[in-house]
């Protein structure tokens, strides 16, 4: 299957979770969503659920939304809420609610008065002290609720098998797109960052084994091309989300590229795989554990700026001449380290940019300024 029609079938997965969440229901199979991030969709997988994430959307306008959420809730979970409340993916069975920051903390209740009576809202609470062994003790026994109402919900036991055949089918995953990250560098002329967000998108809606051998089949592909001399210039991203395909044509009209990404929705969930032997909750809690370098997490070394310097040093390693932070609005925990983040890559002599983004911008005026004045300087220190 040739590049463009691999790539073809990604767009079209990323951009239609609704259409594929009937085709499931009409397949007769049970779908759950999961709301951003680090849930255990292994559970999910080895319950025999379609795990669906759910990261708002581009297109929509929150309307009845508003009559549950705060005003300062990010427009990501406002508008996952919306999503259920028009109908567009009320069909869901179940959907997991991580309390991974102070908005989704409270949204699993915001979740469980307006649609509770359709759906299972599973609530999950994350451990803050991950690391120690009551933390880890901690991390089990809420999967282990999760793994339970994912039961009822299947209406059959999830075998510790299963969930190891999950976690493999997982890390399989996880590698395919740690790896395509790197080829997307290599071959920026065909994988532009349009192209480069759907690919990583679809894998939120498609069944996870043939989105898997897809993507296994898109990097054999891309690994029979020549590395690209590319000409403009490469940054590395981060925040939380940057799926807007009009956002990214900016990039592309500007000559710029993607290195690589700290960003939540793309490479920084996929850093860490979990054993594939021994107890598979365990192995789940440790993987959980493991994670790093990432804000929305409890970093009990935070006062040496870890993090800063650990996407500083990502740059330069990428090969970048930059980077563009996408700051979403109202996300406290990117808007509280940006100064730390800031220090760390002017301490390290690397340009950036902070873009401000919501999911319900409609004008990307400003955005295109600050993206072209950044690709000139970014050029001329090349």
């Amino acid at each position: 299957m040739s590049i463009e029609v691999l790539l073809n079938e990604f767009k079209e997965a990323a951009a239609s979770p609704a259409k594929l969440l009937k085709e499931y229901k009409a397949a007769g199979k049970k779908v759950v969503g999961v709301l951003p991030y680090y849930a255990p969709e292994e559970l999910v997988y080895a319950a025999g659920i379609v795990p669906m994430g759910i990261w708002g959307s581009n297109t929509k306008t929150i309307n009845r939304a508003k009559e549950y959420c705060a005003t300062f809730y990010c427009t990501i979970a406002q508008l996952a809420l919306e999503m259920l409340l028009d109908g567009t993916m009320d069909q869901l069975d179940g959907i997991i609610t991580p309390t991974i920051c102070d908005t989704l903390r409270p949204m699993s209740q915001n979740f469980r008065v307006s649609m509770g009576d359709k759906m299972k809202v599973i609530f999950l609470a994350h451990p803050q002290n991950r690391f120690a062994d009551f933390g880890l003790k901690f991390c089990a026994d809420q999967y282990g609720r999760v793994r339970k109402q994912l039961e009822e919900i299947a209406g059959a036991p999830i075998t510790d098998e299963a969930i190891r055949e999950a976690i493999k089918v997982y890390n399989r995953s996880r590698a395919a797109r740690r790896r395509f990250a790197k080829l997307a560098s290599e071959h920026c002329d065909v994988i532009t960052p349009v192209k480069r967000s759907a690919v990583f998108k679809a894998s939120y809606f498609m069944l996870k084994d043939a989105y898997t051998k897809k993507l296994e089949a898109l990097n054999t592909e891309l690994e029979k091309l020549p590395v690209c001399h590319w000409k403009g210039v490469k940054v590395v991203t981060s925040g939380i989300i940057c799926d807007n395909p009009k956002l990214l044509q900016i990039f592309e009209e500007n000559n710029v590229a993607i290195a690589a990404d700290d960003v939540a929705h793309e490479s920084r969930m996929i850093r860490v795989d979990a054993a594939e032997t021994g107890d598979p909750m365990e192995a789940l809690a440790r993987q959980f554990a493991m994670q790093d370098y990432d804000i929305l997490l409890y970093d009990p070394a935070s006062a040496e700026n870890r993090r800063g310097e650990f996407i500083a040093q990502m740059v330069k390693e990428s090969g970048a001449q930059g980077l563009v932070l996408f700051m979403q609005q109202f996300c406290d925990p990117e808007e509280m380290e940006y100064p730390c983040l800031k220090k760390a890559l002017d301490n390290a002599g690397i340009p950036h940019i902070k873009l401000g983004i919501d999911q319900q911008m409609r004008d990307f005026g400003q955005a295109a300024t600050a993206i072209q004045a950044f690709a000139d300087v970014l050029e001329m220190n090349k």
